[in-house]
């Protein structure tokens, strides 16, 4: 016990030394007993440090090493005091062997380690600060004054002294890797400084100490970036699949079900039609046989192909184990942090990430998947073709492959709902000149007058002067716009229905089976951020028990952080019966309400404010001098307000993701599936009321409470409530969905996603440009991949990209009624975006880490939830914003000839200007050349010479009767369309559940065999074992029978003794 702990104090020691590069693998590691000799350590041999590491496991030493003496050489001597409140004790002065500047040994562009065998698999980076003062390192600094210490000098603290806290923190966690198998590499000599890179080498520490101690002034910065590498031996890997059940490909290969006969025929023509569509990479969906799939399993190693140990498990796998020994490794030192995610918030770390796999362009880079990924898939010259999923899946993993594989079946079922829009446009385009209403409303001979627009300043109108309003109204506003809402309602059931079997067949490729259960069982454990919360709750109890028994004040131990460590390990076991209650959590929901309530509250708010802008820019231009003004009021005022509401719409989109973060993360959800889907819930909640708020108010709200001439409804007293036009606010809706849409598109989807991570990787270069003038140029060294990486993008999950998505999904599936065009531009955006998310993900973002997935999530529900309400919104659409119910019920009721002439003057009703309330009626009568008695208003009421003047008449309910049965018919007739077509489409294609039962069953075979195998090996042997013994008792009798009788009694003893060893007696 006293050795263990010695080596264990030892490694602390040691690990706290930071060299210029430094290799930690598992079972390397120093003796520290007190009776060594440092120097003799120092200089041992190459042979002498390898076979003391063979023969020793518990010795650490860098395995780049130069055998030279301590003198000879310049290296870093530490001797750290005593902590008392952190519990770490003064340890004797370690030594560790540097590489000189010009022994150093090459690196193959930062993906292996220093052997240049070892693969980095995972990449820690933190800051430490570089020079205290005249240039000295933290390390040179402590080393230079510890002779000239008092001895009195009280012990540090780390709330004194964050970086040093930070640092045994690292030097605690780094040892736990250690001891969980890993292997590390720490290089500390780089930082964001060079002109050439982004990296500069750091002066050599030894000179940089010696000329401060001279006297002479460094000129060098503060802070400087550690890197510390991440190698996961073999045996780790085994390890750890086991664990997470990874399934991995069998040497049992089982051939494929083809098509044959006329599906074979129609199959090979396909794939030989789309054959210039599909990239050029290998797929596996052309391959004739298959590898049967197990969870890993180190006793049944036999069964897999371990020819190739190294590319066995490919690199996504690789840093997904190592993202898993991060995720559970503990550091309790100092704060209670559980993982890497808790050390990287609290700042010991600043990132942890996967290396990409090389350089994508040039034709020195070696070819590799990311080259591959940028030359097939992220280049927007190749925008017609297919995306390699099967690639993407490898280099990504299934997640991001998910992702991608459903915007690209959305993408293509986008092409059929936009040619059906084109042509339901191009219809209304062709029928323009033949719609009677428009053609009415553009007849001056009529000479409808109209009454003002607004009190006051505004003056009586004609009808005709609205007839290029009219016509364009007819593109979007006809009898095919009816059909295209239930063909769009049909569409959404049907891409639903197409998508949930190509994920199947996604999954039964991928061999994504069977992964629900132990997906659950991973994403159950607790966030870090829980079990701190639950830990803390659990100390906090415990603290007032013990202030409750005593009265006394509680007197702070010498040695507090050590008691206080113990109990954060107890505390640590109380976590998995310890929760947290809905007391702990009333303030984070009462915040959430109350967040997500004024949020909404502001959009409300902005939207009434685009209201007023609205009222009060019409006021203003009808009394404008200038002619076109006037004439262009309803025009100009449409589309400033828009083009307001979509810059709001932009400015409060980005709001509202962090506050949704913000709220989601003060809840302290406890697993990251949970957290995730909260996120998603406030994010989509707060942004589709952002988006959709104005375009409901245009589509269900505008002009339905303006009241009638002679009593209109006023806001504040004097600001009239605005009015559609005559042929209704199904145009300015379309303008309005038109205008936010392609804006959001353009402008957020696309100019955001290119501009700022360029403009973020301009400031890291400009930063680092300025910085570099701090170091000399001769110190610029080729850049790594990890340093190249570091300065990329981080990766910040796949909800911004689905949000876009989703947003644009409701703005072609909820308003399709009034915007036929939507799919079609959402289809020419979402070709865009797909190479555009494929460059990002691929040059501009750091590597994610892969995450294994069997469906899209919660976006699945949303989606559904979207499709069930577009078919209420455009059922609502048709009924009270379009003219088609009115249309129809004056056709069948009201028209004498059955045809719609005489429908504009049925729609318009009938107001005596002299019933104007005093004060409202214009200021100049005689505007238009005559003098008005009677002006036109559309509505459904009765004329002023009626027994009841001004009130609602028969037609006004006429048309709402068959506007609600409408909504009633519609919806339930779509609704029931859908469930069919969800009734006939099954979820699990014939040949994939076919595939999977082949499967299971092939596994229950292969197992089968092999258990008979094994016992038809233990029956051999055991018959083998049989007749062996048999025969050796047969020779030991014929000995026995050859012997002379004088020898029988004397040889009694050494024949039993042989009959003895030879086993049981056999009856």
């Amino acid at each position: 016990m006293e050795a263990s702990g010695a080596a264990a104090v030892a490694r602390r020691s040691l690990w706290g030394l930071r060299g210029r590069h430094r290799t930690l693998p598992q079972g390397q590691r120093q003796d520290t007993s007190k009776g060594q000799d440092k120097k003799n350590t120092a200089a041992l041999t190459e042979s002498e440090e390898k076979q003391q590491s063979f023969n020793n496991p518990t010795v650490l030493q860098n395995e780049v090493h130069c055998s030279i003496t301590v003198e000879a050489k310049g290296v870093d001597i530490i001797n750290i005091k005593e902590i008392d409140d952190i519990g770490y004790t003064q340890q004797e002065s370690m030594v560790l062997n540097t590489v000189p500047a010009d022994q150093d040994v090459k690196k193959p562009n930062g993906l292996y380690l220093q052997d240049g065998k070892r693969r980095v698999d995972y990449v820690l980076v933190y800051q430490f600060k570089k020079a205290n003062r005249k240039g000295l390192s933290s390390r040179q600094q402590s080393t230079a004054t510890s002779s000239q210490q008092d001895q009195t000098e009280p012990p540090l603290q780390p709330s004194e002294f964050p970086d040093d806290d930070r640092r045994m923190r690292r030097e605690e966690f780094e040892v736990n890797l250690l001891e969980s198998g890993l292997e590390l590499e720490s290089d500390e000599e780089n930082d964001l400084s060079c002109e050439s890179s982004p990296v500069m080498k750091r002066v050599n520490s030894s000179e940089s100490m010696q000329q401060d101690l001279n006297g002479d002034p460094q000129l060098t910065k503060a802070y400087g970036f550690g890197f510390v590498k991440i190698h996961a031996p073999w045996h780790v890997l085994c390890r750890e699949a086991e664990f997470l059940k990874i399934k991995m490909p069998t040497k049992k290969v089982y051939e494929v079900k083809q098509k044959t006969g006329i599906l074979l025929k129609l199959s090979n023509v396909v794939h030989k039609m789309t054959s210039p569509l599909r990239p050029k990479v290998d797929e596996q969906s052309d391959a004739a046989f298959k590898h049967l799939s197990y969870p890993f399993s180190r006793e049944k190693k036999h069964l897999f192909d371990l020819s190739d140990k190294d590319n066995f498990f490919s690199s996504t796998t690789r840093s997904t184990i190592v993202y898993e020994i991060l995720k559970r490794t503990t550091c309790t030192k100092a704060k209670y942090s559980m993982g890497i995610t808790s050390l990287i918030a609290s700042g010991v770390y600043t990132a942890a990430y996967p290396l990409h796999d090389g350089h994508y362009v040039g034709d020195s880079a070696e070819q590799n998947d990311r080259k591959l990924l940028y030359k097939e898939w992220a280049s927007y010259g190749i925008f017609y073709k297919f995306q390699p999923l099967d690639l993407i899946r490898k280099y990504f993993g299934e997640k991001i492959a998910f992702y991608f594989a459903w915007l690209g079946v959305y993408t293509q079922l986008l092409i059929p709902a936009s040619t059906v829009g084109v042509i339901v446009f191009l219809y209304g385009c062709a029928t323009v000149d033949d719609n009677i209403p428009s053609m009415e409303m553009c007849d001056e001979s009529a000479n409808i007058t109209m009454c003002p627009l607004c009190d006051k300043t505004c003056n009586y109108w004609k009808l005709s002067s609205t007839c290029a309003t009219a016509r364009a109204s007819h593109l979007f506003d006809n009898p095919a716009t009816v059909f295209y809402s239930i063909f769009m309602a049909l569409w959404a059931a049907m891409f639903m229905e197409h998508w949930k079997r190509c994920q199947m067949r996604l999954i039964s490729k991928w061999d994504l089976s069977g992964f629900e259960e132990d997906e659950e069982r991973l994403k159950d454990h607790p966030r870090p951020e829980y079990e701190a919360r639950v830990l803390s709750k659990v100390l906090k109890q415990e603290l007032q028990k013990k202030e409750e028994k005593s009265s006394e004040p509680v007197e702070e131990q010498p040695n507090k952080w050590k008691n206080r460590v113990w109990s954060a390990m107890a505390g640590v076991k109380l976590t998995e019966k310890e929760k947290l209650t809905w007391r702990d959590r009333t303030p984070a929901y009462i915040t959430n309400f109350v967040a997500v309530l004024f949020m909404i509250g502001l959009t409300f708010a902005i939207v009434f404010g685009v209201i007023m802008y609205r009222i009060s820019i019409a006021a203003a231009m009808a009394v404008s001098p200038d002619p076109y003004a006037r004439s262009n009021v309803r025009a100009i005022v449409t589309a400033t307000a828009v083009i307001i509401n979509l810059v709001v719409i932009l400015i409060l989109d980005e709001v509202y993701g962090s506050i949704a973060r913000w709220l989601t993360v003060i809840e302290i959800p406890k697993t990251d599936k949970s957290f995730e889907e909260k996120l998603i819930f406030k994010a989509f909640l707060l942004k589709f009321v952002n988006a959709y708020t104005s375009i409901f108010y245009v589509a269900f709200f505008k002009g339905r409470f303006a009241g009638r001439p002679g009593k209109y409804t006023y806001i504040f007293r004097h600001m009239r409530m605005e009015e559609c036009a005559p042929g209704g606010c199904l145009m300015e809706l379309c303008i309005q969905l038109s205008i936010i849409m392609l804006g959001k598109q353009l402008i957020q989807n696309n100019l955001f996603e290119i501009g700022i991570p360029k403009l973020k990787k301009l400031i890291r270069y400009i930063k680092a440009k300025r910085e570099a003038k701090l170091e000399t140029e001769n110190n610029c060294k080729a850049p790594q991949q990890y340093e190249i990486d570091y300065n990329l993008e981080p990766f910040a999950g796949l909800t911004p990209e689905y949000m876009e998505m989703i947003i644009q999904f409701g703005f072609v599936t909820l308003f399709v009624a009034s915007f036929p065009l939507a799919p079609l531009f959402a289809l020419l955006n979402n070709v865009i975006e797909i190479r555009l998310d494929a460059k990002k993900f691929t040059t501009e973002l750091r590597r994610p880490n892969a995450t294994k997935a069997k469906d899209i999530g919660i976006w699945y529900n949303i989606l559904r939830g979207i499709g069930k309400l577009a078919v209420i919104i455009n059922a609502f659409v048709i009924s009270f914003t379009s003219g088609f119910i009115p249309r129809l019920v004056f056709m069948y009721l009201y028209s004498p000839d059955g045809t719609l002439h005489g429908f504009t003057n049925n729609t318009l009703s009938y107001f005596n200007v002299s019933h104007f309330e005093p004060g409202s009626e214009p200021l100049d009568p005689m505007a238009i050349g005559y003098k008005v008695e009677i002006c036109r208003y559309k509505d459904y009421r009765e004329p002023p010479w009626s027994s009841q003047p001004y009130d609602l008449s028969k037609e006004f309910w006429s048309v709402l009767a068959a506007r609600l049965a409408f909504i009633i018919i519609f919806q339930n007739l779509v609704m029931f369309m859908s469930d069919f077509v969800d009734w006939m489409i099954p979820d699990i294609p014939k040949e994939i559940s076919d595939h999977m039962s082949k499967e299971k069953s092939l596994l229950v075979d292969l197992f089968l065999k092999e258990e008979q195998t094994k016992l038809h090996i233990v029956e051999a042997l055991s018959s083998q074992e049989k007749e062996r013994k048999e025969e050796d008792i047969d020779e030991i009798l014929k000995e026995n029978d050859a012997e002379p009788v004088e020898n029988c009694t004397g040889d009694t003893d050494a024949s039993q003794s042989k009959l003895n060893n030879a086993g049981p007696e056999v009856i």
